[in-house]
C-alpha cells in the first residue's frame, strides 16, 4: 500500500498504466479459453484519421463493454484496425507531391502505390496512438489494415464470387462524379450546401408550331443532354400535350412530352426538362419511358461532341451563362427567379458534384438486401434504439445499385482484365485470367488489367470475418463470429451495417453481430453540430490533457442517452473532473482512517445498520449496473455510479461512520474500517469500466494486490446482503436530513445558523430510529433541538407518516421568505400550464421526435413535483 498524494495527476497516471496493461497482455483474447466469448468490431478509422470527438463518443462506449464482460469472465476480443481510406490517403500523398511540383503521373503507378505504403509506414499509426490515450483497451496483437495481405485476399475472392454468380457485373449508370478528383464518390463524401441560385423559365417551342410550353430548370448547361419534357399526368393544364413533341432549342431536336409523377405541378411552371444523363431522378423518369441518354460532359464536367459546336469544350458554368444568353437572344427566356436550392459538393475535393453517366462496377445490392431484411425483422439482429430499423428498412427496402469502382491508384485493385474486344476475364489472379482467356479465344491473348480500385466501403463490409481470417477457417473465425454487438453512428447504417449485414450472410451464412447500438451525434454546447467553419470543435486530446482522460470518458457516458444528441460542454468535463477528485479525495480520507483492505472481512457478518445499509446499496448498485449495461443504458450507468459514489458513499456513509471511527467501540471501529474499504474496492471494481485510469491507480495504491485491477473478476454479490430494514432506516435519515437541507437552503436560512425540527404523527418505528439517530441527525442536519414541537412559525414538510415542522427562529424574514415563495410558485403554475398545452397538441405529438416529447413530460413531472412541494411549504 503507497500513501496517495494530496491531488489525482492524470498526467502522470494515464500512460504509465496504458503501458502497463498493454505490456502485461491484458487487453489479449484467448482462442484456446474456455470462456465464452464476448466479440465487439471496432469501426475501422481511417489510417489518415485523427481523434475526434465522435471516435471519443463510440469507442469509449465499446471500451466500457469490453472492459465490462472482460471482468465478467468472459474471453473478450475487442477486434482493432485501421481502413486505407482510398481517397482521403491518396490526396494527403498527392499534397505531399505537389510540393514538390510532382504528380502522380509523374511516378506511374507503382511507384506512387509505393510512396504512399511509406507514408502509411510514417504516419498513419497517429489515430491508433490516440486511441490509446482514451484508454481503449482492443487486442492490438489482432490489428488488421483493409490493404493487408489477408484482408486483400478476402476482397479478391468475394470480389470474384459475387461476379461468378451474376451479383457484381459492369454497367453504364449515373454516379456521383467528383469533376475535381476524377473518380466516382459514395453518397456518403457529399455534402449538401444550401445555395442562392437561379431558377430559369425556358420556352421550348411545340413542333406543331402552335405555341410552346414553359420548362423551369436550374441547370441550363445541361439542356443539350434532354431528351424529353415530363409534366404530371393530372395536370390539367398540360393533358392536351401529352405525347406530342418539342423542338429543343439551339440544338433544334425533337424531344417528346411525357406524364410523370415525378413532375411537380406545384415548383415553377410545372413542366420539367428531363435530362436522364445528368439528373439522378431523370434517370429513373427515363427508364421509365425508354427515353434516350445523351451524356454533354466530359470527366473534367466539360461539354463534350454531343453539344453544339459553339459549346464544346466550355467548362460547365461557363455554358451556363452563354445558353441563358442565347436563350434570351432567340426570345425563349421566359423569366429568372432567385431560387435557394442544395448543391452535392464532394467533402474531399470541394468541387460542384456531378451526376455523370459512366461505365463503373456495381453490386446487385437488392438481392443481398433481402436476406439482411428478413435477419433484422426476425430478430436475428437487433437495433438498439429500436426505431433505427425504421431507418433500416427503409433504405434497403428502396435499394440501388451499388457502385463499387473508383478511378483512384490506392486500393484494392479491380481483379478484372479485358481481352482485345473489350471482353472481360474476372479471376483471382492475372495467371487465372490468362487462362480464361486462352479457353474463351483459343489461344494466348494480350490482356489489360482494370485500373480501377474498390470503394473502401466494399472491404470495410467484410471487416467482421475477414479480420478473423476468412477466407480461411481460422480458430479465430470459428470462435469469435458472428459477433456480440456493434457500436456505431446512424449516419453509417447505410453505408457499412446493411452492407456487412449482407456480406456476412452471403459468405458466412449468418448475421455479422447480434445487436448493433446506434449511439447519438456529439454536438457543442448549444446543440450545434460541430464544424471548422463555424470554429466550434471540441478537441478530444485537449480535454484529456486539461481534466484527464477519465473526466472526458464519463462525461461522455453520461450524456449518451439513447435516441438523444450530445450536447457537449467543457463545464460538464470540469464537472466529471471533480467527481474524480471527489473519489480521489474518500480514497485518501480512508488511507488517514486506517480503512485497510481486510482479506478475511466477509461482508455478510456485518452486525451495524449503517454497514449493512452500505453493503445492501453496493449490491443493489452492482445489480443497476448489469441491468443498464445489458440495456445498452450509458447515461444510466453513469447516473448510477455518480449517485452511489457521490452521494450515498462519500456524502453520507463516510459522515455517518466518522464518530464511528472515533468513538471507543474497538469491535465497531474495526467492522467499519473493513466494510469502508470493501465499499471502496467494490466501487473501484464497478467504475473501472467507465473509468479505467484513477480505479486502477488507486487499486494499486490502497492494497497489496497480486493482480491488475482490469483483469480481477468483476464482483458478485448475494441477493442476501440486500437487507431491507437497514436501507430502509437509513434511507429514511438520509431523507430526512435532505428534506431538512432543502428546506433551510429554499428558505435562505443561514449555514452556520442551528434550528429545531419535531415530527409529529410518528409511528412506533420512526419513533425508534428518530431515537437512534438522533446525534447524527443533529450534526449534518444542524439542529439545535429534535423531536421537540416549535413555534407557530414553523415550515412545514412531509416525511411519510409524519408531519414535519422546521423553526427558523429568528434566523429569517419568514414574510419576505413566503412572498417569493409564492411568486415562484405563480411562474410555476404558468410553466406547467404552457407544457401541458404543448403535450395537449396532437400535431407537436404527431410530429415531435420521441425523445423531444419524453424531454417535455418529464420537465412536467420535475415542475409539478416542485410546485407541489414549495405549495406544502407555504401551508
Amino acid at each position: 500500500m503507497k500513501e496517495l498524494e494530496k491531488t489525482y495527476c492524470a498526467e502522470a497516471v494515464e500512460g504509465a498504466r496504458y503501458d502497463a496493461w498493454e505490456k502485461a497482455g491484458a487487453f489479449a483474447a484467448d482462442t484456446g479459453s474456455p470462456a465464452t466469448p464476448f466479440t465487439i468490431m471496432m469501426p475501422p478509422p481511417n489510417v489518415t484519421g485523427s481523434l475526434h470527438m465522435g471516435h471519443a463518443l463510440n469507442h469509449t462506449l465499446q471500451d466500457i463493454l469490453t472492459r465490462y464482460h472482460r471482468m465478467k469472465g468472459r474471453d473478450a476480443l475487442w477486434q482493432p484496425g485501421t481502413d486505407h481510406a482510398g481517397i482521403a490517403t491518396q490526396m494527403v500523398v498527392e499534397r505531399q507531391l505537389a510540393e514538390k511540383g510532382v504528380t502522380r503521373h509523374d511516378l506511374g503507378r507503382d511507384a506512387f502505390v509505393e510512396r504512399v505504403w511509406e507514408w502509411k509506414k510514417e504516419s498513419g499509426g497517429t489515430i491508433t496512438r490516440q486511441l490509446r490515450r482514451l484508454g481503449a483497451s482492443p487486442d492490438w496483437e489482432k490489428e488488421r489494415f483493409t490493404l493487408d495481405a489477408g484482408l486483400s485476399e478476402a476482397v479478391t475472392k468475394v470480389f470474384v464470387e459475387l461476379h461468378k454468380a451474376g451479383l457484381i457485373y459492369r454497367d453504364k449508370r449515373l454516379v456521383n462524379w467528383d469533376c475535381e478528383l476524377l473518380t466516382a464518390i459514395s453518397d456518403l463524401e457529399v455534402v449538401q450546401k444550401e445555395t442562392k441560385g437561379h431558377l430559369w423559365h425556358f420556352r421550348y417551342p411545340l413542333e406543331d408550331g402552335s405555341g410552346h410550353i414553359v420548362v423551369a430548370t436550374t441547370r441550363p448547361e445541361t439542356m443539350f443532354g434532354d431528351t424529353a419534357v415530363a409534366v404530371h399526368p393530372e395536370d390539367a393544364r398540360y393533358q392536351h400535350l401529352v405525347g406530342k413533341q418539342v423542338r429543343l432549342p439551339i440544338s433544334d431536336r425533337l424531344i417528346p412530352i411525357v406524364a410523370d409523377e415525378h413532375s411537380d405541378p406545384e415548383m415553377g411552371s410545372g413542366a420539367v426538362k428531363i435530362t436522364p444523363a445528368h439528373d439522378f431522378n431523370d434517370f429513373e423518369v427515363g427508364r421509365r419511358h425508354d427515353l434516350p441518354l445523351v451524356n454533354v460532359f466530359d470527366a473534367k464536367a466539360h461539354l463534350n461532341e454531343n453539344a453544339p459546336e459553339a459549346y464544346r469544350g466550355l467548362d460547365r458554368f461557363a455554358a451556363r451563362e452563354k445558353v441563358v444568353a442565347e436563350m434570351e437572344s432567340l426570345d425563349l427566356l421566359e423569366q429568372v427567379e432567385d431560387h435557394v436550392h442544395a448543391l452535392p459538393y464532394g467533402d474531399r475535393s470541394g468541387a460542384v458534384i456531378e451526376p455523370y453517366l459512366t461505365d463503373q462496377w456495381f453490386v446487385d445490392a437488392n438481392t443481398l438486401a433481402q436476406p439482411a431484411i428478413e435477419a433484422v425483422e426476425t430478430g436475428k439482429t437487433r437495433f438498439v434504439p429500436k426505431h433505427w430499423e425504421n431507418t433500416y428498412f427503409e433504405w434497403m427496402r428502396n435499394i440501388q445499385p451499388w457502385c463499387i469502382s473508383r478511378q483512384l491508384w490506392w486500393g484494392h485493385r479491380i481483379p478484372a482484365w479485358y481481352g482485345p474486344d473489350n471482353e472481360i476475364f474476372v479471376a483471382a489472379t492475372e495467371e487465372d485470367a490468362q487462362a480464361a482467356a486462352k479457353a474463351h479465344y483459343g489461344k494466348d491473348a494480350e490482356l489489360t488489367r482494370d485500373p480501377d480500385v474498390l470503394d473502401t466501403w466494399f472491404s470495410s463490409a467484410l471487416w467482421p470475418f475477414s479480420t478473423l481470417g476468412w477466407p480461411e477457417q481460422t480458430p479465430e473465425l470459428q470462435r469469435y463470429y458472428p459477433t456480440d454487438v456493434l457500436v456505431t453512428g446512424f449516419d453509417i447504417i447505410f453505408f457499412w451495417v446493411a452492407r456487412m449485414m449482407m456480406m456476412g450472410l452471403h459468405f458466412m451464412g449468418d448475421v455479422p453481430f447480434r445487436t448493433v447500438y446506434i449511439h447519438a451525434l456529439v454536438r457543442d454546447a448549444s446543440g450545434q453540430k460541430m464544424s471548422k467553419s463555424k470554429g466550434n470543435i471540441i478537441d478530444p486530446l485537449e480535454l484529456i490533457d486539461r481534466y484527464g482522460c477519465d473526466a472526458l470518458r464519463f462525461t461522455l457516458t453520461a450524456l449518451a442517452s439513447p435516441g438523444r444528441d450530445i450536447k457537449l460542454s467543457e463545464g460538464r468535463v470540469e464537472s466529471s473532473r471533480n467527481f474524480a477528485t471527489k473519489l480521489w479525495n474518500a480514497a485518501r480520507y480512508c488511507q488517514l482512517a486506517k480503512c485497510a483492505p481486510d482479506p478475511d472481512f466477509n461482508p455478510g457478518t456485518a452486525s451495524l445498520t449503517v454497514n449493512r445499509w452500505i453493503i445492501g446499496h453496493v449490491a443493489k448498485l452492482a445489480g443497476d449496473l448489469e441491468q443498464a449495461l445489458a440495456a445498452y443504458r450509458f447515461n444510466d450507468v453513469a447516473s448510477v455510479l455518480h449517485h452511489f459514489v457521490r452521494g450515498t458513499f462519500c456524502d453520507w456513509y463516510l459522515e455517518f461512520t466518522k464518530p464511528i471511527l472515533s468513538g471507543g467501540d474497538e469491535n465497531a471501529t474495526q467492522e467499519t474500517r473493513a466494510t469502508t474499504a470493501w465499499v471502496l474496492d467494490q466501487i473501484l471494481h464497478l467504475l473501472h469500466p467507465v473509468m479505467p485510469f484513477l480505479t486502477e491507480d488507486l487499486w494499486q495504491k490502497t492494497g497489496n494486490r497480486d493482480e491488475m485491477l482490469m483483469t480481477s473478476a468483476w464482483p458478485s454479490f448475494d441477493r442476501g446482503l440486500i437487507d431491507a430494514a437497514a436501507m430502509e432506516e437509513m434511507d429514511w435519515v438520509v431523507r430526512l436530513i435532505t428534506e431538512i437541507r432543502s428546506i433551510r437552503s429554499e428558505f435562505q436560512v443561514p449555514q452556520k445558523r442551528l434550528v429545531g425540527v419535531s415530527l409529529e404523527g410518528a409511528n412506533a418505528a420512526t419513533a425508534k430510529r428518530m431515537e437512534t439517530h438522533d446525534a447524527i441527525i443533529k450534526t449534518l442536519a444542524k439542529l439545535e433541538r429534535f423531536g421537540s414541537a416549535g413555534d407557530d412559525g414553523a415550515i412545514p414538510f412531509v416525511l411519510d407518516e409524519a408531519t414535519g415542522r422546521l423553526s427558523p427562529g429568528d434566523a429569517i424574514d419568514m414574510t419576505v421568505q413566503k412572498a417569493r415563495l409564492s411568486e415562484d410558485v405563480r411562474k410555476l403554475d404558468k410553466e406547467v400550464e404552457k407544457i401541458e398545452k404543448k403535450l395537449g397538441n396532437r400535431d407537436f405529438l404527431a410530429r415531435a421526435p420521441e425523445d423531444v416529447v419524453a424531454e417535455q413530460r418529464a420537465r412536467l413531472a420535475e415542475a409539478e413535483a416542485t410546485r407541489t412541494k414549495k405549495q406544502g411549504w407555504l401551508s
